[in-house]
């Protein structure tokens, strides 16, 4: 085949995408869904053999001996995966933002084989793990295996990716709403039709299978939630501010153990996991709470009352001992810790305002929320995931109001203090330590990028003859709402436009971001 005709191809594949990649995702929702609800029972599986076990080993030396034996096996086992297979590493949302934007490479079958089974072990011997950041590496990996068995073109596999990823969150929170949130706001940062449709599909359809098997009551069902009275907002805005100084802090703290526990040369690669389950093994017959990924905790915080020196060291041992087990480096996600300890904030914040301002005791319930959406604001930056997250984990749409108040005071206040996006700065380390991990691709194939223009960006309201262009790309497309128009060189381009740039697949890795860093702020 000529280069017209492969120009041609890949131009006429992007006009008949929209129909076909909502039908793909909505078949990759379905996928996902059973690959994540396999996972879930699995963990939930974990975690009762694993509270079973530590109240049989109790007060048994040769037991407790035998235990710890154990541990460091698996620990030693988890090191060899991810000495072998790195990209398994934490939660696999740093990964999957790198390949969209076409920095790293990813072996979909073994990493999605792997990450399940690491999760499971990692979570299940009780480190402080999430579930939705493998779960959202999963779906994606199956959302990409779907486009490499039939074939897809590079732009339509973003999407199936895209798609996995949404449905992959969906299912592990019965969050469908917050999946398609997430792949706008976090993995895209970009509001695309396309996008929409596609994660709006898997997620609905993700849901609808990890529905069947459980239920349709929220993750947290909380019952007795009051509507807070508008004249405790000022207190909201306090509680935003101290949510987004402890967030600057958790990331600072898990950057710092991923560097000196992941990024250690003086620790070989295999015995890594080998401490934070080590810790997990004390902590088990300790303060078994902090063990997990949080799940019981949350549910104890909202039901029992806590003096404030236990909440504040829960607070501390769980902060500690999920950057540890994060920085380890073994597959797990940090969702679920950081709504946990965001819980514990509220909780806290709230039975000192019933202490000092006497209000009435009822609201803590309305605290332990909010804290929980604004503590995932400031770790991770994305107000409107986390204000739905939130929202419909606890099966409340009446404190809509309050949540984006929260999440937008921690937003503003993270962008004062400085403090970056968690998944960002996780990226940017990944691509340092993996620099032999870059997508290549055999031969030249001619791909297309989609490139959002932002408002106050470098290339708003110039034409496109007047802009300096990389070199090897072709503007061949503006999507301008409903319409998609043919440019020359006398189109302005404004913000919302939708370039549609044609180029090879060898330049599309670095045209991509410079592109991104025109039509962005």
């Amino acid at each position: 085949m000529n280069r017209s005709n492969k120009t041609t191809d890949t131009l006429n594949h992007w006009y008949t995408l929209d129909l076909k990649v909502i039908l793909e995702g909505i078949l990759i929702g379905f996928i996902t869904g059973i690959i994540i609800v396999a996972y879930r029972v699995c963990l939930s599986h974990a975690d009762t053999i694993r509270e079973k076990a530590y109240e049989f080993m109790s007060g048994k030396t040769i037991m407790i001996i035998l235990w710890f034996i154990l541990i460091i096996g698996v620990g030693l086992i988890l090191g060899l995966l991810i000495k072998k297979y790195p990209m398994i590493k934490g939660s696999g949302i740093p990964q999957i933002k790198g390949f969209l934007v076409r920095q790293l490479n990813i072996s979909w079958l073994k990493e999605l084989v792997l990450k399940f089974f690491g999760g499971i072990l990692s979570i299940g011997f009780g480190l402080s793990l999430g579930r939705e950041g493998p779960s959202v590496q999963m779906g994606a990996t199956a959302g990409l295996g779907f486009s490499r068995i039939f074939k897809r073109m590079h732009l339509e596999e973003k999407y199936l990716v895209t798609a996995g990823a949404s449905a992959g969150l969906a299912a592990a929170f019965n969050a469908p709403l917050a999946g398609v949130i997430f792949a706008l706001e976090e993995l895209h940062r970009n509001f695309s039709p396309i996008i929409l449709m596609c994660a709006m599909g898997a997620s609905i359809t993700a849901d609808f299978v990890s529905s069947n098997f459980f239920g349709l009551k929220p993750i947290f069902d909380f019952t007795n939630l009051e509507i807070l009275p508008l004249k405790y907002y000022l207190m909201i805005v306090g509680l935003g501010i101290i949510a987004a100084i402890l967030g600057k802090l958790f990331n600072k703290l898990l950057l710092l153990a991923s560097k000196y526990i992941d990024g250690s040369t003086k620790i070989k690669s295999i015995y890594k996991p080998v401490i934070p389950l080590v810790i997990s093994g004390i902590l088990g017959f300790t303060i078994p709470s902090v063990l997990g990924g949080g799940h019981e905790l949350i549910v104890r915080l909202t039901n029992e009352s806590m003096l404030i020196k236990i909440l504040i060291v829960l607070f501390i041992l769980k902060l500690l001992f999920t950057v540890i087990s994060y920085g380890s480096g073994v597959p797990g996600g940090i969702f679920l810790p950081v709504l946990v300890l965001g819980a514990l904030i509220g909780k806290t914040y709230g039975q000192v305002c019933v202490s000092v301002f006497n209000i009435d005791e009822v609201y803590i319930l309305n605290f332990i929320t909010l804290a929980m959406a604004a503590y995932f604001t400031a770790i991770v930056k994305a107000p409107i995931t986390g204000s739905i997250l939130v929202t419909e984990m606890t099966g409340s749409f009446n404190h809509l109001l309050p949540l984006i108040t929260i999440c937008l005071v921690a937003q503003v206040v993270t962008g004062m203090i400085n403090s970056g996006a968690i998944y960002d700065l996780l990226l940017e380390k990944l691509l340092k330590n993996n620099k032999g991990n870059y997508m290549k691709e055999a031969g030249e194939k001619k791909v297309i990028l989609e490139v959002p223009v932002m408002l106050g960006s470098d290339i708003e309201h110039k034409k496109i003859k007047n802009i300096t262009w990389p070199s090897n790309c072709l503007v061949v497309g503006i999507k301008r709402g409903e319409k998609e128009l043919i440019p020359n060189g006398e189109y302005k381009i404004y913000a919302g436009d939708f370039l549609i740039i044609l180029t090879d697949s060898n330049d599309a890795q670095t045209l991509k971001l410079e592109l991104l860093d025109m039509s962005t702020v």
